[in-house]
């Protein structure tokens, strides 16, 4: 499944009027699959609510731009305000949901996605850890496998954490798996088998 299509799966789950934040990466090409009915509202870290998607650079007005510095626009009703009041509307709890990237998801929900410990990798949590703990939901959307076919949804993650037990959801280009007190539920498939799922995973699948 292509990074659109699977925008569009995470975009019709998210509730009518919830506050959401969408991470830097794959997220951000969500914005474009809500429907203006759905009263969903985007906060930004850098200090917006009510942001709209990510608009192409010749359309830009560079004094909107999300938490990766793309260029976005302003739904009606758009309201800017200080970084610390958006990390405390973070911190807060004020948010329902938020999708952001991994490099790798544990059976339990933990997450680790600002470094992978590679000597030249430039580690960058920006509000992630505080997404992590302080949004209500915490959703997951990334490839299932690394190029080199490593699974990134494992039975307890090798890299550097973000937040512990924080994730609920995980949609991958190939299965959306929700993370329950059982353990990981597959939801449903997209072009795989979930025998063929189950063999390249060693996380026991519900």
């Amino acid at each position: 499944m292509k990074t659109d299509e699977l925008a569009q799966v995470v975009a019709a789950d998210i509730p009518e009027g919830a506050y959401v934040n969408l991470g830097i990466g794959q997220p951000t090409s969500i914005a474009r699959y809500l429907k203006p009915e759905s009263g969903v509202i985007l906060h930004t870290e850098n200090g917006m609510l009510g942001m709209g998607e990510v608009v192409p650079a010749e359309e830009a007005d560079w004094d909107l731009t999300n938490a990766g510095k793309q260029p976005v626009t302003e739904l009606p009703g758009a309201a800017y305000f200080h970084h610390a009041d958006s990390f405390a509307m973070m911190r807060g709890g004020h948010l329902d949901v938020c999708v952001m990237g991994a490099f790798q998801v544990s059976a339990d929900g933990d997450l680790a996605n600002w470094h992978t410990g590679a000597p030249d990798a430039i580690p960058a949590v920006g509000g992630a850890m505080d997404l992590a703990v302080g949004a209500k939901e915490v959703w997951v959307m990334m490839t299932l496998f690394t190029r080199t076919g490593a699974p990134k949804l494992v039975p307890a993650c090798t890299y550097p954490l973000t937040g512990k037990a924080c994730v609920t959801r995980v949609y991958t280009d190939v299965a959306t798996f929700l993370i329950t007190p059982d353990g990981v539920r597959v939801r449903e498939t997209h072009g795989i088998g979930r025998h063929e799922l189950a063999t390249r995973l060693d996380v026991p699948l519900l």
